[in-house]
């Protein structure tokens, strides 16, 4: 068991709905105050269960197997799931009276962008949901999951890791109605990954322009999967969601425009925020939905 601190008035409804959007709950869990999630560390099963409480998060592990060196590698996994890595105070103090951002930051202070347990997590999540609604993203996700992921003795998943999403083929992929292209897409990551050709896992403190544009370099990857990946998987705090629909969606409403946002327009617009579009994006999201 360890702890993670939270920060004071922690906002913990939006960090658990992230956590809890899949209705099945294969490879997370979500139940009150606490987050189960399925790991696949080192080859390893483990299942991670958090729970949030007043300015601390209570952490439990169980370990299928041996792990080396695991509590400093899942203390960093649980600081991504629970959206500690960018801190939103400084965007919110640069729109303190912004018209488009000062209504919906006060509304909900001290939003939080949750993350993926992993980097590789969250790009295989934004190449599964690129172009499709989040249901459908969701189904596919689960495919998945079942296809290459790792079942627990307690019903939970575990998200498949490189080697293992790597052993798929294009049939199989398109048995459960990924397109030929994301197919295609995914298991050639994963070999990558898995090859070592693209260490993911060693780009912690690489450039942030150097990742994207060799994540660009790879058939079926664009600026949208790259930037919502970047995001999710390495907690960068500039990644523009220009691309994204809902997004482009929120800004239009914000701004009162009866026609559509086109992505350069959308772009223009989230440039004003740099350096702190990640969490432009995360406030528009949240824009879209009740206030609590």
């Amino acid at each position: 068991m360890f702890t993670v601190a939270l920060p004071p008035a922690y906002r913990s409804r939006e960090v658990l709905a992230f956590h809890g959007r899949d209705p099945r709950q294969l490879a997370e869990r979500v139940a009150s105050d606490t987050i189960s999630k399925g790991l696949l560390l080192q080859g390893t099963a483990v299942r991670l269960d958090i729970r949030l409480q007043a300015g601390e998060a209570h952490c439990v592990w169980q370990a299928y197997g041996s792990l080396c060196e695991a509590d400093v590698e899942l203390t960093g996994i649980v600081r991504r799931l629970l959206g500690l890595l960018i801190d939103p105070a400084p965007f919110e103090h640069v729109v303190g009276d912004d018209p488009l951002f000062a209504a919906i930051c006060a509304a909900r202070p001290g939003l939080r962008i949750a993350q993926s347990a992993t980097p590789f997590e969250a790009l295989t999540w934004a190449i599964t949901g690129q172009q499709i609604n989040l249901s459908f993203a969701i189904t596919l996700r689960n495919a998945l999951i079942r296809l290459a992921g790792t079942p627990m003795a307690d019903g939970l998943w575990c998200y498949p890791d490189a080697a293992s999403l790597a052993r798929l083929t294009p049939e199989q992929l398109g048995a459960e109605r990924f397109s030929g292209a994301k197919s295609a897409t995914l298991i050639n990551l994963a070999r990558l990954v898995a090859d070592g050709a693209l260490p993911l896992d060693d780009w912690w403190q690489t450039d942030p322009a150097e990742m994207e544009s060799r994540l660009l370099a790879l058939k079926g990857i664009g600026p949208w999967t790259v930037n919502y990946a970047l995001m999710r998987g390495y907690g960068l705090a500039d990644c523009s969601l220009h691309g994204d629909v809902a997004v482009r969606n929120a800004l239009q409403a914000r701004l009162g425009r009866a026609d559509k946002l086109n992505q350069p327009e959308a772009q223009s617009i989230l440039q004003h925020y740099a350096p702190h579009r990640s969490m432009a994006a995360a406030y528009l999201w949240a824009s879209l939905v009740a206030a609590e």
